[in-house]
């Protein structure tokens, strides 16, 4: 799922969007909150009218950014008191608020509010966030409820989409015993669908592996799985090997802004000097527009030169390259040859990423 914080994915439209096969976006309740106003959006007919985006909608709940202000925020039971990164004003988000919040920016997915946790982190401490993210979660799902099973609004609250789904999310580190506690208690919350969160935050990467594996096994199998927050292509076709159905990354628009293209057979940093005069396409087995239409030392010219066009052709591959790995993915699942895929993946992306 591309990554659209502010209710774009960065330096596409929407149309580009549309033709690569995306199907569904992400929007961040934090920063949708904050500017332009999740009421101003609400008043206008939700995220969806707002920004003309047709398809499906996913909205973070706005947990991992407000954690991640940690000298500008405050916990409690209640939730998190914080100052605006704009401009300073405070704010507070609670379970109830952020689902009031998606409620009005009218997303198909939203997400309970939940306390993510840094890498590394005291047990004890874990496991006090873990019980707090079970009981937020809890309120946050009553809350839930109670604006979506009323014909009108419930207080102040206009939903703008009454068919929207809610998440819930699992958290507690590395630990192992935290993650099942904190299944267990989700689960008995009941939601429409599970995610797994809290990694991809610093911890090793087989770490991140066999929490994702221990924990989907713990999560039911006629739900959807999502991963939040990862990973590299690597990571997808590893991730799904474990049980993950869905993932969102800011990598693919991240890093093409940056000048780092992802290939079939592993990263390419489009600024080298070697490509200045390189005439083939980023990647030869690509069928993507910016591969069909443009050079790497035409690519390397407009980003050394900073222009706006080479961020948008970059994140045009970029998303193109992890839309097509996902329905590789698929393709193989349904075919019943995902072992094999994965086998020659690793072999042609770590060969590269070796010489690189």
């Amino acid at each position: 799922m591309p990554v659209g914080t502010q209710g774009t994915v960065k330096a596409v439209t929407h149309a580009q969007l549309e033709a690569l096969g995306a199907s569904i976006i992400l929007g961040n309740t934090y920063h949708l909150h904050l500017r332009p106003g999740d009421a101003l959006i609400g008043a206008l007919g939700g995220l969806h009218r707002f920004s003309g985006w047709t398809r499906p909608l996913l909205t973070d709940s706005g947990g991992y950014q407000v954690f991640s202000l940690t000298d500008r925020r405050k916990l409690t039971e209640n939730g998190v008191a914080f100052t605006s990164h704009l401009d300073g004003s405070a704010h507070l988000l609670t379970p109830e608020i952020a689902v009031d919040i998606q409620a009005r920016l009218g997303s198909d997915i939203s997400m309970a509010f939940d306390e993510c946790l840094p890498y590394p982190v005291d047990h004890d401490v874990a496991r006090e966030a873990v019980d707090r993210t079970v009981r937020w979660a809890a309120r946050g799902r009553q809350r839930f409820q109670e604006v979506y099973s009323h014909t009108g609004a419930e207080g102040s609250v206009q939903p703008t989409n009454r068919g929207q789904a809610q998440f819930g999310i699992v958290q507690g580190g590395v630990y192992a015993d935290l993650r099942e506690r904190s299944a267990e208690g989700t689960l008995a919350v009941g939601f429409d669908a599970y995610a797994i969160g809290g990694l991809s935050v610093g911890e090793p990467i087989d770490v991140m592996y066999d929490v994702v594996g221990y924990t989907a096994a713990w999560l039911p199998n006629e739900r959807p799985r999502y991963l939040m927050g990862a990973g590299t292509p690597a990571d997808l076709v590893e991730c799904v090997a474990r049980g993950i159905d869905m993932f969102d990354c800011v990598l693919p628009t991240r890093n093409a802004r940056n000048g780092q293209l992802f290939t079939s057979t592993g990263r390419l940093n489009i600024k080298n000097a070697a490509f200045a005069t390189d005439d083939r396409p980023i990647d030869e087995d690509c069928q993507c527009y910016t591969c069909r239409t443009h050079s790497r030392a035409y690519l390397r010219h407009l980003f050394v030169a900073r222009e706006m066009t080479a961020g948008t052709l970059n994140s045009l591959h970029n998303l193109h390259f992890y839309l097509d790995t996902m329905r590789r993915i698929r393709e193989a699942i349904e075919f019943g040859r995902f072992e094999s895929f994965r086998q020659a993946f690793h072999q042609t992306w770590s060969r590269r990423s070796q010489d690189s």
